[in-house]
């Protein structure tokens, strides 16, 4: 047998992951993240090459050609190396764990990631993406310092690990300190002076959309009754939706803008970003009763419905960025981009109001003859601009992205990444629930309620623990915090839209779970992976918001929403001990712990349980949707229920609403707007 044939294949054809089939025909020996891969790395004493990235990445589709089917590239990293290949939507454990030791040594992270770790996994060198003679050369050097000095590499190994420890170290506050609205004053000054009065976002580029800054600052800008920083989230909100990250003619959001504008996007289409877009823009039209913001839900919802979602009612993962032009070459966003003439010939007689209207010039030019359709102005003011009424141009607007959207039917569409993840399926949920708490759209309930089905019958264990992936029939992973943190928001959710209590006890079984298997003891948070999986390098705690809220802050939430509709105080304590052990991090970077200022405000602002009793609680519920009121939780049942909250507060015949804090509830109300008028903000 020559040497060649010793050498391991490339496994990853016997995977399910769309990202790790699209590298199952390279030359170089990829194989998964698994138990029996890793401890034969370690017999073999070979260091191991772990490359993580996700479907929808257009800079690991680059990497991948330029590199990983190059044959002299694979050579060098199949002679020296065990190759390991990771989807970072399948293990985000494992990407967080390599992403940390990546941004300790370069200062900077992002995918494809890149990490050559000794073989019991412990990183020595790392970075994102690299062109092919740096990765050829720096492979070479690490392996034949691996041969020669591995002492050095050992001993580096052993800093960046003690490195990766402390920063995981959160001491638990053991003071029962007295939480004040105060705090708040500094953070909101220091988050104004980053922020872009022009643009909306950030002062910088890329820009992320970065849904949960908005809702808390929304929130934070209502209750505390301040105008400019309502007016710049509002501001927010209308760029991102008139620029090029959101799609204007088959709906859905990109994933981030590579300029400032909001203009440009990176092309691909994740389900996290929608699912929490859908959710942020039904809030703020609650709060604003907008139009555009009731016709951007909607027409998002009917993209999530058209392609990212499976019969079963699961919901798929990402839409890549990259596209085959009519060349049948690949380039990123050729699905979504227009030339001049292709506009002209589908738009005709419209053309010059169009061209307008979506700035079909030096502003909206992309690069060569190529145009992302961006919009600089609300409707009311382009219809006085052109002097034609705001009906017309709506329903013009709506017969041209008809038309764009028959012709961009045509194309190549882009790749689909159909697995279905169980906490991006959870957020999408909340979403529909949000839409149709806004809305009144039953449709939108039920897609909510079928996708709870799914993950209930599929992803769902009899011991009631999850799975984290699900694909062509198949179930697998042991879920982590982020599945059981966002299921339990969702089944909250479902029960704040549906008042069916199956949905409060599933939340409770799940958070028992989380209680058993995720819990620190050290800093009272929870660990992102269950004590059932293989232990990594570090055990982390994810505690950053970030494009999705930190699954330490949606449990934290959660344990106060359930508390709170359960009478369990233990559970609002919990809440209350986690949000102090991370409140001395907050001030240095606002951005990243808006979803903890949001439960900060729980305890710091007025905040009140509703509870509605009566046959046509229904119909009061639907008067409380119709306005913003993020300070509540709420209850409610026809009859009879024994459910802390509703517990002895039916009357036969008679609606009646309680307005309560911390389970102490005023007189009951007949009157919807009396009862609403005693719900404070400030």
């Amino acid at each position: 047998m020559n040497k060649k044939e010793q050498h391991h294949t490339n496994d990853l054809i016997h995977e399910t992951s769309p990202y790790l089939l699209q590298h199952a025909h390279n030359p170089v020996n990829w194989q998964a993240w698994k138990d029996e891969v890793l401890e034969q790395a370690n017999d073999d004493d070979k260091l191991l090459l772990i490359s993580v990235g996700y479907s929808a990445c257009h800079w690991c589709h680059v990497m991948e050609h330029e590199s990983f089917e190059d044959e002299e590239v694979a050579e060098i990293m199949n002679s020296n190396y065990t190759c390991i290949k990771v989807d970072r939507e399948e293990r985000p454990d494992v990407d967080q764990v390599y992403m940390n030791a990546v941004q300790i040594m370069t200062g900077m992270g992002g995918w494809p990631m890149n990490v050559v770790a000794l073989p019991d996994g412990r990183p020595v060198w790392g970075g994102t993406y690299f062109k092919k003679d740096q990765w050829k050369e720096a492979l070479t050097q690490i392996a034949k310092l691996y041969r020669t000095n591995r002492e050095k590499m050992y001993e580096y190994a052993g800093k960046l690990e003690e490195g990766l420890s402390q920063a995981q170290i959160i001491k638990p506050n053991e003071e029962d300190d007295e939480i004040h609205k105060d705090f708040f004053l500094p953070v909101i000054e220091k988050w104004k002076r980053s922020i872009d009065l022009r643009n909306g976002g950030n002062k910088s580029a890329p820009k992320f959309m970065l849904p949960n800054n908005y809702e808390f600052l929304l929130r934070y800008a209502f209750q505390t009754s301040d105008k400019d920083l309502k007016n710049y989230s509002l501001h927010t909100l209308d760029k991102i939706s008139w620029g090029g990250v959101y799609d204007p003619v088959g709906g859905g959001f990109s994933r981030y803008s590579v300029d400032e504008r909001w203009h440009v996007p990176h092309f691909e289409k994740m389900l996290y970003d929608n699912a929490q877009l859908v959710e942020l823009y039904s809030k703020a039209y609650r709060l604003t009763k907008n139009p555009w913001y009731k016709e951007v839900v909607e027409d998002s919802l009917k993209f999530i419905r058209r392609e990212m979602t499976d019969k079963s009612g699961a919901f798929y993962s990402a839409l890549d960025a990259d596209s085959e032009e009519k060349s049948a070459k690949k380039s990123e966003g050729a699905y979504y981009i227009w030339t001049k003439q292709e506009l002209s010939e589908i738009i005709e007689d419209d053309y010059e109001l169009f061209k307008s209207f979506y700035n079909i010039n030096s502003y909206g030019k992309w690069e060569e003859d190529k145009y992302v359709l961006i919009r600089t102005e609300s409707l009311e003011s382009i219809a006085i601009k052109h002097n034609i009424s705001l009906k017309d141009l709506n329903n013009k607007k709506k017969n041209w992205n008809n038309k764009l959207f028959i012709e961009r039917n045509k194309r190549q569409r882009p790749g689909l990444d159909n697995k279905s993840l169980t906490s991006w399926n959870a957020m999408m949920i909340s979403g529909y629930t949000e839409a149709y708490n806004s809305f009144g759209k039953e449709e939108y309930l039920q897609v909510a309620i079928k996708n709870a089905e799914f993950i209930c019958s599929k992803q769902l264990r009899d011991n009631h623990s999850l799975f984290h992936s699900y694909k062509n029939g198949k179930s697998s992973i042991n879920a982590y915090l982020e599945d059981y943190a966002f299921c339990i928001k969702a089944f909250l959710d479902l029960y704040r839209s549906s008042f069916d209590k199956s949905y409060l006890k599933l939340a409770q079984n799940l958070i028992d779970k989380v209680q058993t298997e995720f819990y620190d003891e050290k800093s009272g948070l929870f660990f992102f992976t269950s004590i059932k999986d293989r232990p990594l390098i570090t055990k982390t705690i994810e505690y950053n918001d970030n494009v999705i809220p930190a699954s330490n802050s949606v449990m934290a939430r959660n344990l106060l929403r359930l508390g709170k509709l359960t009478g369990k105080m233990e559970l609002v304590k919990q809440a209350k001990k986690m949000l102090t052990s991370i409140m001395d991090r907050i001030p240095e970077y606002p951005q990243g712990f808006s979803n903890w200022l949001m439960l900060l405000m729980d305890f710091s602002f007025p905040h009140y349980e509703i509870a509605v009793t009566g046959k046509n609680y229904k119909e009061i519920i639907s008067f409380f949707n119709e306005h913003y009121l993020p300070n509540t939780v709420m209850a409610a049942s026809a009859g009879p229920d024994n459910l802390f909250l509703l517990d002895k507060r039916y009357k036969k015949d008679e609606d009646l609403i309680y307005i309560c804090q911390e389970g102490n509830c005023q007189l009951p109300q007949h009157s919807k707007t009396d009862a609403l008028a005693l719900v404070e903000q400030v």
